[in-house]
């Protein structure tokens, strides 16, 4: 949630900012040269609503609108077949998200809220406060790249343009172009079409620039940092279960989660996401293993049916089930680490059978939805964690990108590839229609 003194902070600041104006505009003193200096600088103050216009970008505006006509003309073409595309795109993606939104009522179950299609971004609900520098730098660089388009394409049409200015409304930046009306009712419709789609026209290509950023960053980065050997731990919240002595460290290297190889960031998350969905997997242990680590406990069932067999004051032991010739449902507490390091991954006995030794095939015998997975990340030795996978996917940041020099920063890329997310998330946000006059 949004922190409540950011939310004092910012209804105090725009209270303030009303009352200022308010009080200046009423005093007989200072109502005419506060007006004045509103004027020459191009501002207009309204309740939780800053605006500044300027002429001083028309000079670029018309080298841009005049520069090479035939291709501005094919260039703002391209933009209003898309426009037309993504209108009736948006109207079906929006029936979309009405249908999906109206089963959920009536069938009552809930849905995670990454099936629908659209979201609405709320800063502090489903967009946390870190990302919001990011979220409100992408709003304004795509609200001004929306407003170039419209405005470039209006001189382009022969629309006078008054001015290009900024706004601020509570928190939300954004731009705008000033175009004169009059000029703009009088070309055609298929003219109007082309300055009205080149907008979104400009924030799609925007979006195109950014994803080609994306997977061009491992390229443009590799004389700094390097890629494809592991994920590079950058923090671990303090309440993480894989914080701790023999947890993750900032620095550490991961490589592998179980026998699931570790070798960029979407593979720590593909293989979290595999390990939650699938069985616990086992660990091969000899027999003779088995029967000197293992000791006598009371075995007894949990409430969500599943089996306990070693005391609950352990912090090192863990139960373990497997089975023999005989018997098919046999329980065990070990010692988790000496049962589990530098031993091969196994789903049955059958996965254990080499070199003429007698092994076994022993599984954590957990919770529901709890898992124990080994980490491994140098230069440390494993970590050995039991929770659910998701405890240790969201309390754990992570980067694709090994820095070759030890002066370099390990956040730099990471801040650089979510600046370039954002762009294409917020295709279409920041932006008004042009201000016409």
């Amino acid at each position: 949630m949004i922190p409540i003194p950011l939310v004092v902070l910012v209804m105090g600041g725009w209270c303030a900012i009303y009352l200022a104006d308010t009080l200046l505009k009423a005093s007989d003193s200072l109502k005419t040269s506060y007006e004045e200096w509103l004027t020459s600088y191009g501002l207009s103050i309204s309740p939780f609503h800053i605006r500044w216009q300027t002429p001083v970008f028309n000079r670029l505006f018309y080298d841009w609108g005049r520069w090479k006509p035939r291709l501005l003309y094919q260039w703002f073409n391209l933009g209003m077949v898309f426009g037309i595309i993504a209108m009736f795109s948006s109207i079906l993606l929006l029936g979309n998200t009405l249908i999906q939104t109206l089963s959920q009522m009536l069938t009552e179950v809930p849905s995670a809220q990454n099936d629908r299609m659209l979201q609405v971004v709320v800063p502090g609900v489903n967009l946390p406060v870190s990302q919001l520098t990011y979220f409100f730098t992408a709003i304004l660089i795509s609200g001004v790249i929306h407003e170039i388009g419209h405005g470039v394409a209006a001189i382009r049409e022969q629309v006078r343009f008054n001015g290009f200015g900024i706004f601020i409304f509570i928190v939300y930046p954004g731009a705008f172009v000033d175009l004169f009306t009059t000029h703009l009712q009088l070309i055609s419709p298929v003219q109007q079409l082309r300055i009205f789609c080149a907008g979104v026209w400009h924030n799609f290509v925007l979006g195109v620039l950014s994803l080609v950023a994306l997977f061009l960053l491992p390229v443009i980065l590799f004389p700094f940092y390097y890629t494809g050997v592991g994920a590079l731990v950058l923090d671990v919240t303090e309440d993480s279960p894989a914080n701790g002595p023999r947890g993750l460290f900032v620095g550490d290297l991961v490589t592998q989660l179980q026998d699931c190889s570790v070798h960029k960031v979407e593979d720590w998350n593909s293989c979290l996401g595999i390990i939650s969905q699938e069985p616990q997997i086992g660990y091969c242990i000899s027999s003779a293993t088995l029967q000197q680590l293992s000791f006598p406990a009371r075995v007894y069932k949990r409430l969500d049916g599943t089996v306990e067999c070693c005391s609950n004051n352990s912090l090192t032991d863990v139960c373990f089930s497997y089975s023999n010739n005989v018997d098919t449902h046999l329980y065990a507490c070990l010692p988790a680490r000496k049962t589990i390091e530098a031993n091969q991954v196994c789903r049955s006995n059958a996965d254990c059978q080499k070199d003429f030794i007698s092994s076994l095939c022993v599984i954590p015998s957990l919770e529901n939805q709890t898992r124990l997975i080994r980490v491994k990340h140098s230069p440390q030795i494993d970590m050995l964690f039991v929770g659910h996978p998701l405890h240790l996917q969201y309390t754990v940041s992570l980067s694709s990108f090994i820095p070759r020099f030890n002066f370099l920063s390990v956040d730099l890329p990471v801040v650089i590839e979510t600046f370039f997310k954002y762009p294409f998330k917020c295709m279409d946000s920041g932006s008004k229609l042009p201000n016409l006059t």
